[in-house]
């Protein structure tokens, strides 16, 4: 394990932090932002040349945030981002460097989804939130390659956004950004069970979260919770990073060969020494940083047009 995770792994162990499940949501929601804003404590100020712009958009039932990115070089493209936390807490500001980097990375417009969550919103809340926003963000900023993006929870809902969109021909994304993504409600996998307590994401607490979103087990096969089981053909250009020390570790390993095996070209970029939340840690830990790099060097990889080979 990268000696950065194991220091921070014994440092929030020192403190006996209570299991998520065990905590009022409120309580649940002010540690899981005050533990992202410390990551950006310790961390020098990155991309703060980038504007941002916040405003409320029509989910149809409602209305949700959303926060824009406008990076210096802007080279045309556009990402939808969809934060992590479990369905149940995280916002654009726990995951604000995260599409900072983004932005940065791939000279692209960020739109990140304010989406309401769970238990308040449970499934298909969310997900229609993140449909209604990527809906947005095609109509405000046109003809643009256009990403869909998410880590953990949010990379699942980008799955969903991708299969809606795909049904229904309204957008063809450029690619979609998958970050240690849940695929499988039930939570069975080898590393679920090998890495399921002592590295920073409790399996126990992986079931609390799914049982705020999906409180209904009869949900739980729906395709857009149970990716394994999902029709993925006709589905972008795909990147899924995973961690090494990750309960979810072999269930986005096991996403990525069903994704091939339905025609779509997949790159997985695997983060060995790493643990789930990495993104999140970029700021702090070099090797984070150096997967943050890794996974978005391979979206611009599939951003950017193979050269045309010479005619001789």
């Amino acid at each position: 394990m990268d000696r950065f995770v194991r220091a921070l792994i014994q440092w929030q162990a020192g403190g006996r932090p209570e299991p998520a499940r065990t905590l009022p949501l409120a309580q649940l929601r002010a540690r899981y932002a005050a533990q992202a804003a410390a990551h950006v404590r310790g961390a020098a100020a990155e991309n703060a040349g980038i504007e941002t712009k916040d405003q409320l958009i029509d989910g149809g039932d409602g209305e949700f945030g959303v926060r824009t990115y406008l990076p210096p070089t802007d080279r045309g493209r556009l990402v939808t981002y969809l934060h992590g936390g479990g369905w149940t807490v995280g916002d654009v500001d726990t995951h604000d460097p995260v599409c900072r980097r983004i932005a940065a990375a791939l000279g692209a417009v960020v739109v990140s989804v304010d989406y309401r969550r769970a238990p308040e919103h449970p499934h298909p809340g969310p997900l229609l939130d993140g449909i209604a926003a990527s809906e947005w963000a095609e109509r405000t900023f046109p003809g643009r390659p256009h990403v869909i993006a998410g880590d953990s929870a949010g990379g699942a809902l980008a799955v969903g956004i991708s299969m809606h969109h795909r049904d229904h021909g309204t957008i063809t994304f450029a690619a979609q950004l998958l970050v240690y993504p849940p695929a499988d409600p039930q939570l069975q996998s080898p590393s679920a069970r090998t890495y399921g307590s002592g590295y920073l994401s409790e399996v126990d607490d992986l079931h609390w979260y799914y049982d705020q979103y999906v409180p209904d087990p009869a949900h739980r096969t729906d395709r857009e919770i149970n990716l394994l089981g999902a029709d993925h053909h006709g589905l972008p250009p795909t990147v899924i990073g995973t961690a090494e020390f990750d309960p979810l570790h072999d269930e986005g390993v096991e996403l990525a060969v069903r994704l091939a095996a339905h025609g779509v070209d997949v790159h997985h970029v695997p983060a060995p020494g790493l643990v789930h939340g990495y993104l999140l840690m970029a700021g702090i830990v070099p090797a984070a940083a150096a997967a943050t790099q890794n996974v978005l060097a391979a979206v611009e990889q599939m951003l950017t047009p193979a050269p045309m080979a010479s005619s001789g």
